[in-house]
């Protein structure tokens, strides 16, 4: 796996070998991310997308005083809350609205119903208020620091290591109570 140091020093010496890098890493974890936020693959796609447009338009913006991943993720996550606003016909959505505009959506053929406590969990996760479910599916999913959380979701590690144990508790209670 290429390491993102790596990367930035591709891009920089040439845009297009970087991007195949930056591609080759992270589509799959991005879109993967965005989806289990928009729930939807066609969504989820589009997303990605324009995700990856987004950095590539802004990467002279990248601070290396942040993970890069975390940059991206941050990128990814704005993304994805910008097409659930617009599928919800508000102006912006932000990562305070409770409970997540998800719940109401339906997961499309791309996802394995065969799976029950993989529907149970991404059932429980969709109940949680914005900032628990990124912290959940960062930590959880993706794999992600604290910090890394933080600097995604503009907060503090200290928040999102809270949220993220919120999360925790809601899901096992909610796993608990709706056994199938």
């Amino acid at each position: 796996m290429t390491d993102d140091k790596d990367i930035i020093q591709a891009v920089k010496a040439n845009a297009n070998q970087g991007f195949k890098l930056l591609m080759a890493k992270y589509m799959e974890p991005v879109y993967w991310h965005i989806r289990r936020l928009v729930v939807s693959h066609a969504d989820a796609q589009d997303a990605a997308q324009e995700t990856f447009v987004r950095i590539f338009r802004s990467f002279d913006q990248y601070r290396s005083d942040c993970s890069f991943k975390a940059w991206i993720f941050r990128i990814a996550t704005n993304e994805a809350l910008r097409l659930l606003s617009r599928n919800q016909g508000k102006t912006m959505m932000s990562l305070d609205d409770t409970p997540a505009v998800t719940l109401g959506m339906k997961a499309d053929e791309y996802f394995d119903y065969s799976q029950v406590e993989a529907v149970r969990l991404q059932k429980a996760i969709l109940t949680l208020p914005a900032k628990q479910q990124l912290a959940f599916n960062m930590r959880y999913y993706d794999d992600m620091t604290y910090e890394e959380i933080a600097q995604a979701t503009d907060s503090t590690a200290a928040s999102a290591k809270v949220n993220y144990h919120l999360a925790k508790e809601r899901i096992v209670k909610y796993m608990n109570s709706n056994e199938a």
